[in-house]
């Protein structure tokens, strides 16, 4: 089985300050904050870590009487967030004492027999109301925070961590899968039919078996690959300019239990912004990815729609996901639908592919010859040795010292000379930077009992034993 991440999901009436509690909780702005009520009109998703957690995020628009249908839609959004989520966040306002919709928001929560916990927000204002006020909404766990000068989300994270399981280890077996994700109407369900029928020897079929995820099991070249169709991505309500709505939690569930995720575009809708978002989400869970263009068949002869002009501006838009590979598909006429199968085999190989310790570190020793990394005055960044410590993604970690100060382009620039080194095609590939003083120092709190081993321990600690065995040249 593959991993997956719990979810939770943020809930409540609408300038509550959620996208800010958010915001904080995921130590990024990925949300838009504003004084306006009703400014997120979409789920918003972060990957939060914690300790020795991770999960997803999930901003949801807030709530408020469906006075049309695309209210109606945000409302059914955040049903669905109540439906699908691991745990839920309540949040209401300090400010304001609780109101009919508050309860509605605490009782749609409560109902879903999730854990639930009930965040009083804005605490920092004058006139702010005691938790006592808040006890008639039937939550029994409250805390008390103030999002935007961060007062409380630490207590927040050590509840959330507290009823959540750990981060769950990638457990291999022997099949492949497969995630077709996308915008609503972009062809996945009918990609997914037409791969159905393209195996040499049908395993199983297990539609519907995982809420609304459809699935089927087919064999190709000897592989078991199990096809996951995100049936649950749709348009709800009407729509307005450059806003997309989709089920985001079943997204991420699908992404997470994915080796591969195929991101489908229509060939006459292309590059939307929220295309980029799944893009970005795909790669952050560290998953092989395709883009996958359908519909081919619709537009090609065109001289608008030749694919030397299509390639170039797909590119750009997905700037940020060089390595994943591009492709024209067409369901209709199965244009390069076969393909697809073997673009997946030869990812998920890259993907496990292990690289050799001394060609690693002859590579970063020239490249820190070449373009020594900057820094601050007599703080410059030192890099000593790099080794992979995983795979499916591959990981890197790099040791050295003042490594806090490596600028986000010297660390696209060692990706660069990496795929360069060896082909990762159609797979991100992670960093970790350990300082050689922090490990130190973190030896010495384990061996005094004051903390718990962290990630970076265990991960400095596996790279001193692939250095043992394989030391740099």
């Amino acid at each position: 089985m593959a991993s997956k991440l719990p979810t939770v999901a943020i809930i409540g009436q609408a300038n509550v300050g959620k996208s800010s509690l958010f915001n904080r909780l995921v130590r990024a702005p990925q949300a838009i904050v504003a004084r306006e009520a009703g400014t997120t009109r979409d789920s918003v998703v972060g990957r939060v870590s914690f300790r020795d957690h991770q999960f997803w995020l999930v901003d949801t628009a807030g709530l408020k009487n469906p006075e049309d249908e695309f209210e109606a839609g945000i409302q059914e959004q955040i049903d669905e967030a109540a439906e699908t989520a691991d745990m839920i966040v309540v949040v209401v306002d300090s400010t304001l004492y609780p109101s009919q919709q508050d309860k509605l928001v605490a009782k749609k929560a409560l109902r879903s027999k999730k854990p639930v916990i009930l965040i009083v927000n804005k605490t920092d204002i004058k006139g702010s109301l005691p938790s006592e006020e808040f006890r008639r909404l039937g939550v029994k766990t409250i805390l008390r925070t103030s999002a935007e000068h961060s007062n409380g989300i630490v207590e927040v994270l050590d509840e959330i961590t507290d009823l959540i399981p750990p981060a769950q280890e990638h457990i291999e077996d022997d099949v492949l899968r497969i995630a077709l994700i996308g915008r609503p109407n972009v062809g996945k369900s009918h990609l997914f039919n037409t791969l159905a029928g393209k195996q040499q020897a049908l395993v199983a079929n297990l539609a519907g078996t995982t809420r609304d995820v459809n699935r089927v099991q087919v064999r190709y070249h000897g592989q078991v690959i199990e096809l996951l169709d995100t049936a649950g991505v749709r348009r709800q309500g009407k729509q307005e300019v450059g806003i997309e709505k989709f089920s985001v939690l079943r997204t991420l569930q699908a992404i997470e239990e994915a080796d591969i995720c195929f991101l489908l575009m229509d060939v006459n809708e292309l590059s939307t912004q929220l295309d980029q978002r799944l893009a970005g989400i795909i790669d952050q869970a560290g998953k092989g990815m395709a883009i996958v263009v359908s519909k081919w068949d619709s537009v090609e002869g065109k001289d608008a729609y030749t694919r030397d002009a299509l390639a170039p501006k797909i590119a750009y838009e997905f700037k940020f996901t060089p390595w994943a590979p591009l492709i024209f598909t067409s369901s209709v006429t199965g244009q390069n639908v076969s393909k697809l199968f073997d673009i997946a085999l030869e990812i998920q190989t890259r993907r496990g592919q292990e690289t050799k310790t001394r060609v690693l570190n002859n590579m970063l020793h020239d490249a820190t010859q070449k373009h020594p990394p900057a820094g601050l005055k007599n703080t410059h960044p030192k890099l000593r040795y790099i080794v992979q410590t995983d795979t499916t993604p591959p990981w890197f970690v790099i040791h050295g010292s003042n490594l806090k100060f490596v600028h986000w382009s010297y660390k696209r620039y060692l990706e660069r000379l990496i795929r360069e080194t060896y082909d990762y095609s159609g797979t991100p590939i992670k960093f970790s930077f350990i300082d050689e003083k922090q490990v130190k120092a973190n030896r010495e709190r384990v061996k005094a009992g004051k903390e718990p081993v962290t990630k970076a321990y265990k991960k400095a600690k596996d790279a001193e034993q692939d250095k043992s065995k394989n030391p740099p040249q």
